[in-house]
């Protein structure tokens, strides 16, 4: 299993007279997180102080999940686990909002939430407000989460542009957080947690000061200290907030084996039905898949069945035969069976592994789920395939086009000479007797 080093550091800023922002490292239980609350007259302090106590005792109550998440990661335990992050969230809302209730002093206050809970070599994101986790792999930095804020709504529906995301109104107005009501929706993501990896959780206070290009600079940095350098560096820019920074590092022990997860979002990439991905959308695309492994000669789907699952190959090879007769080879980074996400018509064809395979698939009703939990995504799947049947019709039109040349020179030449051996005609009456 993965071994995880942390650190972390919150500072109260120049300007805020108390520190409303709120962190938990919990090792024993896997769990990290950082709150930032609102509310004044100290009742931020006590809504993101709730937050990480409700998330982490209700995590603790759903310990067996974890344990069999850790030692199955399937899909079923995976939306298990992602399920436990929403409640426990949900419980963290629920009691903030009733100490709201009961006490006029601190009515509408409210926090953000962002907690990672690890679990074997997963680990699970939960995600409310602005506060943020970032990814660092591969000397690339990824942001796993999306700011629920006016701001963001309006970059997504094209209505502003990043430049003028500084000089915008209202970039600081959430649209939604923990405890304000009831209940509230809960944004999640299971991941892989791979040896090199770092993740920061913060603030607003500490990504407001940062850009993305100078991301990949600063968390390369020696690990141990980067909670200093990053809240210093807010504190030098202005440090208007208050700062928070949580860093996890995520070593190998001594049997850990690698997976090749950043190759495994390249060729989805490639794949036009997830070209319009971002890396935190393709993690979520490979968090509903199903690893499969196939023998040399196994059959992987036939012709004539009924299918709802996309594969996607990360080794090996496979033959694909129509009436028996082999018509193509796919290989590392091809795919089939896209067609079963959109209907449930029969296969087309049958596919055979010709070697060893590895690969992935995608079935329909996880698909389904995971759109309904992100439009955005659903939109670009969406837009993705209109222009894959578009392309497969335009090709399928050209070459009817073509073929209906060929038959027509072949109609003009096997006509021509006929019409040239056909003795002509002649006028009045025919013959008698005939």
């Amino acid at each position: 299993m993965p071994v995880i080093k942390s650190w972390a550091r919150t500072d109260v800023g120049h300007k805020r007279k108390h520190n409303e922002d709120a962190y938990l490292i919990d090792k024993e239980l896997g769990l990290y997180a950082v709150a930032d609350g609102m509310g004044g007259h100290a009742a931020g302090e006590v809504a993101s102080g709730q937050a990480v106590k409700s998330i982490r005792d209700a995590l603790a109550e759903g310990k067996p999940i974890l344990e069999a998440f850790a030692k199955s990661p399937t899909v079923e335990s995976r939306e298990q686990i992602a399920s436990l992050m929403e409640r426990a969230i949900h419980k963290a809302c629920s009691d903030i909002h009733s100490l709201a209730t009961s006490d006029l002093g601190k009515r509408g206050m409210g926090t953000t939430v962002v907690a990672l809970l690890a679990a074997g070599r997963k680990a699970v994101v939960g995600h409310v407000g602005d506060s943020r986790v970032y990814l660092f792999r591969n000397g690339r930095a990824h942001q796993l989460t999306e700011d629920h804020t006016i701001i963001q709504e309006q970059l997504k529906r094209g209505l502003i542009t990043k430049e003028q995301v500084p000089t915008a109104d209202n970039k600081n107005v959430i649209t939604r957080a923990v405890g304000i009501q009831p209940s509230v929706a809960v944004d999640t993501l299971v991941t892989d947690l791979l040896p090199g990896d770092l993740f920061v959780l913060c603030s607003d206070g500490l990504h407001g000061y940062l850009q993305d290009d100078e991301l990949p600079g600063l968390l390369a940095q020696d690990r141990e200290k980067l909670p200093d350098v990053l809240v210093d560096l807010a504190l030098q820019r202005g440090g208007k907030d208050n700062v928070t920074a949580v860093c996890l590092s995520i070593e190998a022990d001594e049997d850990e084996e690698t997976s090749d997860v950043e190759g495994k979002t390249e060729i989805l990439r490639r794949i036009p039905l997830f070209q319009h991905m971002t890396y935190k959308e393709l993690l979520a695309i490979l968090g509903i898949a199903r690893g499969r492994q196939f023998e040399k000669g196994q059959s992987i789907i036939k012709e004539g069945e009924q299918g709802d699952e996309l594969y996607v190959l990360f080794r090996g090879k496979v033959d694909v035969l129509k009436g028996g007769l082999k018509i193509a080879q796919l290989k590392a980074g091809g795919h089939f069976g896209e067609m079963g996400l959109v209907d449930q018509a029969p296969r087309s064809a049958t596919v055979t592994a010709a070697e060893d395979t590895s690969a992935i698939s995608i079935d329909r009703d996880s698909l389904l789920k995971l759109m309904r939990r992100d439009s955005l995504l659903a939109v670009k799947l969406l837009w993705s395939f209109v222009q894959v049947l578009s392309e497969r019709l335009r090709n399928t039109n050209d070459a009817l086009t073509a073929l209906n040349a060929e038959l027509d020179q072949v109609r003009a030449k096997n006509t021509a000479p006929a019409l040239e051996a056909a003795p002509p005609k002649k006028s009045g009456p025919p013959p008698f007797g005939q």
